[in-house]
């Protein structure tokens, strides 16, 4: 049965077709008869008396990878009047973000249908998702204290730094034993103890790449896309250079998955990311995971009908 399929994500004109996760899930529901829309987070608005409603663009995908897509019609629509509404902004998850899914809650206390959940994608941010799960983690801090974290790089000697609320590696530092600049990279990170940052015992399996897992509803992919750093490159993450390698899932990493996925999928997270290091996971990603793309075309694995099939059955359980 067709559906109307929202899509809360960023701007069109900004994609990159080729290899954009969301465009992969776009092109799979229209292949299978879906209609689809976009908004922008910032479209969402709700008025006393009435209901959540958004600036729509009803779209339909031409093939034609320079025009994308065409705008068959713009208009206000109640978020309710979708079969489903994905959520897929990319961060920063900041107090905008926060804002959006209050109101996509209250959408769906009027009775739509939101993916992922909007209380998940706040209860689980992505850098500190990892604490409910501190047996696949490797030796992490979570503080506001330089002194904490001078007292962390003591004890481990080769850490990593990071901001909570980056994304495609943005704001990553490697520290080494000689402790080289990690005055400043504190004070660039922590600003004097105003925020928070994630500190992290350096991995040296990085250099067999960072693994995106995907879980949809629960089950893990059977591929992987291992972002391999390039060059003199920490950072294995596509937007900082890495080069994607699609690999078979293996046995460990699929423990770790299905245990994360029985956990975190009944809570309203039908799709997510988990980066893994070695056997060490450092994020669990909600808000917009991504690699459909890359994953499906080296290996012939369809992972956006996986999801779709996912999100189909989904609707009809619900």
């Amino acid at each position: 049965m067709s559906q109307n399929i929202l899509f809360v994500a960023d701007p069109l004109d900004t994609f990159k077709i080729y290899k954009d996760t969301t465009f992969s899930m776009m092109r799979e529901a229209q292949r299978r008869g879906h209609r689809i829309a976009a908004c922008l987070a910032q479209d969402l608005q709700w008025k006393s008396g009435g209901l959540v409603t958004a600036n729509v663009q009803q779209i339909t995908l031409t093939g034609n990878p320079k025009n994308w897509y065409r705008v068959d019609r713009v208009e206000s629509t109640a978020l309710k009047d979708f079969d489903a509404v994905l959520m897929r902004k990319d961060p920063p998850f900041d107090a905008e973000y926060i804002y959006a899914t209050h109101l996509l809650e209250q959408s769906e206390r009027e009775g739509a249908h939101v993916v992922n959940s909007p209380r998940a994608l706040r209860d689980h941010p992505e850098k500190l998702a990892i604490m409910e799960f501190p047996q696949f983690v490797t030796p992490t801090l979570v503080t506001r204290s330089p002194q904490a974290v001078r007292d962390f790089h003591a004890e481990h000697g080769d850490i990593i730094l990071k901001p909570l609320d980056g994304m495609g590696g943005m704001g990553i530092f490697r520290v080494k034993q000689d402790a080289l600049n990690l005055g400043s990279i504190i004070e660039t990170l922590n600003k004097g103890g105003a925020e928070t940052i994630m500190v992290q015992r350096f991995v040296p399996q990085i250099t067999e790449g960072d693994k995106r897992i995907l879980i949809i509803n629960g089950e893990p992919a059977p591929f992987v896309l291992a972002r391999i750093p390039q060059g003199t490159e920490v950072r294995g993450n596509l937007a900082a250079g890495g080069k994607g390698v699609a690999q078979p899932l293996t046995a460990r990493n699929r423990e770790i998955a299905e245990t994360i996925g029985r956990q975190l999928a009944p809570r309203g997270l039908l799709l997510i990311g988990l980066d893994v290091i070695g056997d060490a996971v450092t994020e669990i990603n909600v808000t917009s995971p991504t690699c459909f793309q890359e994953i499906t075309e080296q290996t012939g694995f369809d992972v956006p009908a996986m999801f779709i099939d996912a999100l189909e059955a989904h609707l009809s359980a619900g």
